[in-house]
């Protein structure tokens, strides 16, 4: 995860921290497992897997949770505009 948040140019001292869920933990309370078979299929059913999704979580407490899914679009993979940057904005600056 540390490589990935460098390759996105933030700093160890940045406030966005990029968090791995190896053993799908969070992404079972959040309710936000693939249960789609398709993503499976190609990306391998041996692990679940999580829909894409993006949290704001100021002092512990979400406060902003968009996942990016259709029906015919499980993994977000189509449209991942509600979990991209400028949704995410706009949704903290609405609070």
């Amino acid at each position: 995860m540390a490589a990935w948040k460098k390759d996105q140019g933030l700093t160890s001292e940045s406030m966005i921290e990029f968090l791995a869920d190896t053993q799908s933990e969070l992404t079972e309370k959040l309710g936000i497992t693939i249960t789609h078979p398709g993503p499976g299929s190609v990306l391998g059913a041996q692990t679940k897997r999580c829909k894409r999704s993006a949290l704001f979580v100021d002092d512990g407490v979400i406060k902003v949770f968009n996942v990016s899914e259709r029906p015919d679009d499980p993994a977000g993979d189509d449209d991942p505009s509600a979990s991209c940057v400028e949704a995410m904005l706009a949704a903290i600056k609405a609070l």
